[in-house]
C-alpha cells in the first residue's frame, strides 16, 4: 500500500498518543521527544485499545490487563495481568513513519 498521510505534525505534541482510523486498521501515533512511531492501536493479547493506556517515555502500557510495549519497535516489555495471572503478549505491529512537510505518513502493508 505504500505510505499513507495519517495526521498533521500539528495535531500530535510531545509527550502524547493518539489514535487515527484508516479504512479497517486504527493506528496509534506516539510523539516521543519529537519522534513519531506508529503502532496499531489493538493490543495483540486481546484487543484493547492502547490510545486509552499511559505512555511514559517510549512505553505504552495496555489500559486493559496492564501489557507494556515499546512504542519504537511494538517489542512486548511485559506480559497482561489478568487476577493474579501473568500471560505472556506478543509483540505489538509498528509501522514506520516518515514527516513531509504537516503530514504525518505511516508506511501501511
Amino acid at each position: 500500500m505504500g505510505y499513507v498521510k495519517v495526521a498533521e505534525a500539528d495535531m500530535i505534541w510531545p509527550g502524547e498518543m493518539k489514535k487515527f482510523s484508516l479504512d479497517q486498521l486504527v493506528i496509534l501515533l506516539a510523539n516521543v521527544g519529537g519522534a513519531l512511531y506508529a503502532l496499531d492501536n489493538k493490543c495483540p493479547h486481546m484487543g484493547g485499545d492502547l490510545s486509552g493506556g499511559k505512555l511514559e517515555d517510549t512505553t505504552v502500557t495496555c489500559p486493559r490487563h496492564g501489557a507494556k510495549f515499546d512504542v519504537r519497535s511494538g517489542k512486548s516489555l511485559s506480559g497482561a495481568k489478568i487476577a493474579f495471572v501473568n500471560m505472556k503478549v506478543g509483540d505489538a505491529k509498528s509501522f514506520p513513519v516518515k514527516v513531509e512537510g504537516n503530514d504525518i505518513l505511516v508506511e501501511l502493508p
